[in-house]
């Protein structure tokens, strides 16, 4: 009776949400369309039309060598985390090619938990203790992509004008994963706290996330051997300096080396990163491109190629994860679906 009582209310949370999401589409294809009709189509058209085809090739390569040396660095990484446990490079490759892929298609930066998952169920021992070690890892590389992109901060300060005079606009874009860093490295101490509370699900809570927490520091313990970090931290960065290069690729294929060079390619993935933190639709759509946008107007580039540059791009992007995911998810003999079920399963064995 209590059951059938909740369908009217539950059918009418589900009309609210096909009115909220109906609202939503209207709303942006209303703002692209307004969008659009601000723009020099024929401009726009023009520039994707007369791209180079050749300078596109090597952008594509170089974004498929800067995942590959992605992968390398995440395997150094889970080497020095997890000594006793036999990780082979393919599975690794083939994780990251797919959490790449999740990002590049679906909303909501779902592809690092999803490479986590994917890599944890071919590794021996129990899903519950590997997860929090495998993403302490995927965090040791969050961290030196912040070296990453301070040395693109670096690069492009002095060289942007945009950037003249907004240093907190930069500073707060990059709280967010410096917030994410610090509660990863303080929370422990900070936890001790709450285990001193009086109320006995508050400590059973703190001395959980306790637990989780000091297994995901391990997965930080590759700063501690340079056996594996300098290899880590080397690839990652060389993971960048070939996403770098493959931005400016995109410049030379739409003939914009007279306003733009590597200075202004390291200021556009500097921008499409930082745009991409907290994501607000599929592959950043949109966003990606106002942001590319945004850069090459500081640079004196009209608004038709700079939009082109950011199509391009974003296209690269996506064709490459694309390129290289849906071989590894076969070649894991996974579906959307089964990524689905392991991530359901996999939450309930850590609430255990």
């Amino acid at each position: 009776m209590v059951a059938h009582g909740n369908r009217p209310a539950q059918a009418r949370r589900n009309t609210l949400r096909r009115g909220g999401i109906i609202i939503a589409v209207i709303l942006t294809a209303g703002l692209l369309v307004f969008a659009l009709s601000r723009l020099d189509l024929q401009r726009i058209g023009h520039a994707l039309i007369t791209v180079t085809p050749g300078w596109i090739a090597l952008a594509l390569l170089l974004m498929a060598a800067s995942l590959v040396m992605r992968s390398v660095s995440w395997h150094q990484t889970l080497r020095a985390a997890l000594p006793d446990t036999p990780i082979a490079w393919a599975p690794v490759v083939r994780a990251t090619m797919i959490g790449v892929m999740a990002s590049a298609v679906f909303p909501g930066r779902i592809g690092e938990p999803t490479r986590v998952i994917v890599l944890a169920r071919r590794l021996d021992g129990r899903t519950s203790r590997l997860l929090p070690i495998v993403a302490g890892t995927v965090f040791s590389q969050t961290l030196i992509n912040l070296l990453a992109l301070g040395i693109l901060l670096a690069v492009t300060f002095t060289d942007v004008p945009l950037l003249h005079g907004h240093v907190s606009g930069i500073a707060s874009a990059l709280a967010v994963p410096l917030a994410v860093c610090l509660v990863v490295l303080a929370g422990p101490r900070l936890l001790t706290i709450a285990r001193r509370s009086r109320s006995p699900r508050v400590v059973l809570a703190a001395h959980s996330i306790g637990r989780m927490l000091q297994l995901a520091r391990r997965g930080l313990v590759v700063f501690a051997r340079p056996r594996y970090g300098v290899t880590a931290i080397a690839s990652q960065l060389l993971a960048w300096a070939l996403q770098w290069l493959a931005c400016y690729m995109i410049v030379l294929a739409l003939g914009l080396q007279a306003h733009a060079g590597l200075a202004t390619a390291a200021a556009i993935l500097l921008a499409v990163n930082l745009s991409a933190i907290l994501p607000a639709t599929p592959s950043n759509v949109g966003v990606f491109q106002a942001a590319c946008l945004v850069v090459l107007a500081a640079y004196g580039v009209s608004a038709g190629p700079a939009l082109a540059y950011g199509i391009i791009l974003q296209a690269v992007e996506v064709l490459t994860a694309l390129a290289l995911g849906v071989p590894a998810l076969l070649g894991e003999g996974l579906t959307w679906r089964d990524l689905r079920s392991e991530q359901a399963r996999s939450a309930g064995e850590s609430a255990q």
